[in-house]
């Protein structure tokens, strides 16, 4: 499977509608294409999949490591993959998109808002190019897709103000029947608002699909001496319950294709009962926009007599404040939750923490072994108070975590993070573990 990566020039410069288009277009041509996203995200992914009809592949070296990336990227199903970057295409303080496509070594097409610009483009894509030597980072900007950009005149003049060995690669039109809806976390998830079939369609017809897939490449292969493990867990014998629905919705592919047959989902939006499972495992999402129907839920209920029975139970971000004794909207409206976990939750107006993390275990956990590590990332709107005799299962080795130093709430065999770890982690492997 050859491969190409969209990164952009900032954040919001429309990567996604770009990557979408790209999809689109490729397989108006008789291509195959696999979507992919560079960095942590869970809200990019869901639009590709909706376009693409298989799972977007989750590509970050700080939480699965290079190979890791490798392997992730060989578990995809197609034959070109076109990867979304995050941010603009240098930005990153632990992994850039350009990182990802060093790690990977696919060529770039940059993704440039054109709106309000022509010859600038050009020089917008050459110094972009240029700046790899000056990062450090060894890729190699090959083309562009002008965002926003009109045909004719407009057209024309980005492709003659691109340097000749920097590929004009076609446009997406300004039109508001492309732009997708956002809120606090990002956009939208694609089960929500989807991108206008139509205006899709035109927007791909402006894209050269058979250029891409000239220029896409192929990257190195996956340790061939290690299987890629692809439901590792399918005969264990062994069950993890994973919440979902739209409250619980943040899940990276890998973890149905590690465990495949072991897990069990369920929805406590729904009401359902936690199913007979050695684990369970409350993924992040949106509780704060279902506050009310969680708080109604005999889910919760169920969950918080099986947590203080002993039941192993993994809650992440969404899934910590759903475990928290209570948790209050932006709106100043409170509502219990399963209050497992001693602490209560506010929503707030501005996010409260946005990277990479590492975490390093205090004690044994039911996710990880003392004086292990993980890996992972924190992006979120709420703040939890702890009690003061709280017991913590990790201290903070980079991020800001609950309280800043420590993170991963623990009560029962019950553990509660800010942090989202990737399969690749292990921690799901130890939650499951006998």
């Amino acid at each position: 499977m050859k491969g190409v990566v969209l990164g952009g020039t900032a954040s919001g410069v429309g990567k996604t509608v770009a990557a979408m288009a790209t999809m689109r277009a490729l397989e108006a041509a008789g291509y195959d294409p696999q979507p992919a996203k560079a960095g942590p995200d869970f809200i990019d992914p869901s639009h590709h999949t909706a376009v693409a009809g298989k799972p977007s592949r989750s590509l970050d070296p700080w939480l699965a490591g290079e190979e890791g990336t490798r392997r992730t990227y060989w578990r995809g199903e197609g034959d070109v993959c076109v990867v979304e970057g995050m941010m603009g295409l240098y930005d990153g303080t632990k992994v850039s998109t350009a990182r990802v496509a060093e790690v990977l070594d696919l060529p770039v097409v940059l993704v440039v808002d054109a709106k309000a610009g022509m010859q600038s483009v050009g020089a917008t894509a050459l110094g972009f190019r240029e700046y790899a030597a000056h990062s450090g980072v060894d890729i190699d900007v090959a083309g562009v897709v002008a965002q926003r950009a009109h045909g004719g005149r407009h057209a024309d003049g980005i492709r003659e103000a691109l340097p000749d060995d920097i590929a004009y690669l076609g446009r997406v039109p300004p039109t508001s029947d492309l732009e997708i809806p956002d809120r606090h976390l990002g956009l939208e998830m694609g089960t929500e608002s989807p991108v206008d079939e139509g205006a899709l369609d035109e927007a791909a017809e402006t894209i050269d699909a058979d250029a891409i897939a000239a220029l896409a490449r192929e990257p190195p292969a996956a340790d061939p001496e290690r299987p890629l493990e692809t439901g590792r867990w399918a005969d264990a014998e062994r069950t993890l319950a994973v919440a979902s629905d739209a409250a619980f919705c943040f899940r990276y592919p890998s973890l149905r294709e590690r465990f495949d047959g072991a897990v069990a989902p369920f929805s406590p939006l729904a009401g359902d009962p936690v199913p007979d499972a050695d684990a369970v495992y409350l993924p992040g999402g949106y509780p704060e926009l279902h506050a009310e129907t969680l708080s109604d839920s005999a889910t919760l209920d169920d969950l918080a007599a099986r947590a203080a029975d002993g039941l192993p139970v993994y809650g992440e971000c969404g899934g910590l404040m759903a475990l928290s004794e209570s948790l209050t909207t932006v709106e100043g409206r409170s509502y219990e939750m399963a209050g497992v976990l001693p602490a209560t939750v506010e929503m707030r107006e501005r996010y409260q923490a946005l990277d990479h993390v590492e975490l390093r275990a205090r004690r044994d956990s039911p996710v990880a072994p003392a004086g292990s590590r993980r890996r992972g990332h924190e992006f979120h709107y709420s703040a939890a108070t702890v009690d003061g005799d709280a017991t913590f299962a990790f201290d903070v080795e980079r991020g800001d975590g609950i309280d800043g130093d420590h993170d991963g709430l623990t009560e029962y065999a019950t553990v509660g993070t800010y942090c989202h770890a990737h399969p690749a982690s292990g921690a799901f492997d130890d939650l499951l573990a006998d």
